[in-house]
């Protein structure tokens, strides 16, 4: 009979979880959908464009909201269980608030893991298909610093001229194996290739640098050469380097050359903690839900348990946006930053379970 409730409470709950995850999809597409049309307004290309990128980019933001999702499709799903009276139902058979409540958390537990390593590895390509698409339509964007696998990416725009810098590894102050193409408004004047560029000023000093004009069929080789760019070393790295192109296995298998690439220690570990801590933070979200409404069999107070889910989302949210703040800033640690709104929730549940045991 337990094999039989079990079954039943964790079926209940995925499929109120998957709901969950369909609703927030689509308030994703039609939000991003109206963002890429608007981005995508002035070039004369297809809707499906904006389409496909919008499917591209969601499937991350879901990822991102997964603890805010898990918490909400767990309150509805406990809002359900004691409207329905399943809830006294179960208790007949030895359930208690509290056994209930940790079945459907090691279940969110489980569906973190499945997250991590099964949905990841897919959102990771999706985000990286979205950024190199989007690349190629950001003519009217001043500039443009990607830094993922496959190297250092920098756009710049000087008035009818564009440079598209691309180099294998930021290496401190330095980029090394640099090519640049010089654009005109329609064709590729200029390539240069270089073995090492210092780029803590401008202009950039480069080494052994070869100089093809592709209008003349020309080359030259030099073995110093100043660059004229608008981006130094400072800015580049105080700019947004974006992790969401690698998965959580990708950041444990090659860590070492992600950092050869340009990608802080400390930027490589913020990333580690966030992915590790994702089953914790949903097994607590659902802790919390429970808190909030399985303890009463009240069925008026529906509008206090949605006004309490939506202002805790809230809460939780902006917390944990602030501790992340606290440790780019260096106030706190970087592994805190993240771990310390779980560790807040955590203690929190950890009083909470007391209450909804005793109903």
């Amino acid at each position: 009979m337990n094999k039989i409730i079990n079954k039943y409470l964790i079926v209940k709950f995925i499929k109120f979880f998957f709901i969950t995850i369909l609703i927030f999809l689509s308030l994703g597409i039609v939000l991003s959908l109206f963002e890429e049309v608007e981005f995508f307004r002035n070039l004369n290309l297809h809707f499906t464009l904006p389409l496909i990128l919008t499917l591209s980019h969601v499937p991350t933001l879901i990822l991102e909201l997964l603890p805010f999702i898990v918490f909400l499709s767990s309150m509805s799903y406990f809002w359900h269980l004691r409207n329905s009276k399943d809830l006294l139902s179960i208790k007949v058979f030895g359930y208690s608030n509290l056994k209930v409540a940790l079945i459907l958390s090691f279940c969110s537990f489980l569906l973190g893991l499945f997250f991590l390593f099964a949905v990841n590895p897919i959102t990771s390509i999706l985000t990286k298909y979205y950024e190199t698409e989007k690349a190629q339509y950001t003519r009217d964007v001043e500039h443009l610093i990607s830094i993922n696998k496959n190297g250092v990416w920098i756009k710049e725009i000087d008035g009818n001229i564009y440079k598209i810098i691309n180099a294998e590894n930021l290496n401190k102050e330095s980029l090394e194996k640099v090519s640049i193409y010089i654009y005109d408004d329609k064709n590729l004047i200029t390539r240069i290739e270089s073995e090492t560029a210092l780029i803590t000023k401008n202009p950039w000093q480069m080494k052994k640098v070869y100089i093809y004009n592709i209008l003349e069929e020309s080359s030259i080789f030099l073995e110093n050469y100043e660059f004229a760019s608008n981006n130094t070393s400072a800015k580049i790295n105080t700019l947004y380097k974006n992790l969401n192109t690698v998965s959580f296995l990708d950041l444990i298998l090659n860590y070492s050359q992600l950092n050869q690439k340009g990608y802080s220690k400390k930027l490589l570990n913020e990333k580690i903690n966030k992915f590790t801590s994702l089953p914790l933070f949903l097994f607590l979200m659902v802790i919390l839900a429970a808190i909030f409404t399985i303890g009463s069999l009240n069925n008026k107070q529906n509008f206090y348990y949605i006004l309490i889910s939506i202002l805790t989302c809230i809460a939780i949210f902006y917390f944990k946006d602030f501790s992340i703040a606290l440790g780019q800033t260096e106030k706190i640690s970087p592994a805190l930053s993240i771990w310390m709104p779980i560790l807040v929730v955590g203690l929190f549940c950890s009083i909470g379970v007391i209450h909804i045991n005793e109903k």
